[in-house]
């Protein structure tokens, strides 16, 4: 069995990284189109995925980010292959989102999901509170546990590149209300942080981008669906990490999210 679908359409340009931070942790990765899940390419070509463990849809621009980010691979994926990803997740596999993916999450009612997968978004991935796109390193503090992280320590900080220009989580007039649910629920991952571990509380650049409650990942109820948007495959060896000239990393930060991930497929294959 492949393990990982790593799901693609035009625009989206992080799949790559995806495929090889998969890769290099032992878990097969094939890059799938939407089209092949649909059946809209020939037979040979066609994919079933109810055929992987888990589906991850990458960061990027998908559809060149039009209407707002990640709003039209969204639709086609509502239009087209809904239902089999609502079984899929109610299934207990794993969905995940990095950046743009993150956003597809939001748009499809996937996350944060807080009575189930909903008809419409009930959160927001906008635009930076500083109105430009970011790309720089910053610091995750793992809070709560998923089964995407749930073999990283609680208060364990990483060093993990953004990169976008949509990344600030909101639930816009009843940020209060909600945020208040996330705690609850043990839904907030990730949160921006310092690199002591003290939170950003908001403070540029340690937050990049203005999120609530320096939010930069969650995961559903059920702990099966994540969203993040700082790219964990971007710093998955030694060299990739910003500090590598001073600190010599053997690994980069990000390869602990993927060997987690790789530990938590192996253990619910063995049961």
């Amino acid at each position: 069995m492949t393990n990982a679908c790593i799901l693609i359409m035009e625009g989206t340009n992080c799949e790559e990284e995806t495929k090889i931070a998969f890769e290099k942790v032992g878990i097969n990765a094939e890059l799938v189109h939407l089209k092949q899940l649909t059946g809209d390419v020939p037979r040979e070509l066609r994919r079933d995925l109810f055929e992987y463990n888990i589906l991850m849809i990458p960061g990027g621009w998908s559809a060149g980010d039009y209407v707002r980010a990640g709003a039209i691979f969204a639709a086609r994926i509502k239009s087209r292959l809904m239902k089999e990803i609502e079984e899929f997740v109610e299934d207990g596999n794993m969905v995940g989102g990095i950046c743009n993916g993150f956003q597809i999450l939001i748009e499809l009612g996937l996350l944060p999901g807080f009575d189930g997968i909903s008809k419409e978004p009930e959160a927001a991935l906008t635009t930076n509170l500083n109105a430009r796109f970011q790309c720089r390193p910053v610091y995750l503090k793992h809070v709560g546990k998923c089964t995407f992280t749930e073999k990283i320590d609680e208060g364990k900080v990483l060093q993990v590149p953004v990169a976008h220009a949509e990344g600030r989580f909101t639930f816009g007039g009843e940020d209060e209300k909600y945020l208040n649910k996330l705690i609850d629920n043990g839904q907030i991952v990730f949160r921006y942080c310092h690199p002591d571990g003290t939170p950003a509380e908001g403070e540029f650049p340690w937050n990049p981008n203005g999120s609530l409650y320096d939010i930069a990942g969650i995961c559903n109820p059920e702990k099966n669906v994540l969203g993040m948007m700082p790219h964990p495959e971007r710093v998955v060896d030694g060299i990739q990490h910003a500090d590598w000239t001073r600190t010599h990393p053997t690994l980069g930060d990000g390869r602990i999210f993927f060997e987690s991930i790789a530990e938590f497929i192996k253990e619910k294959n063995q049961k």
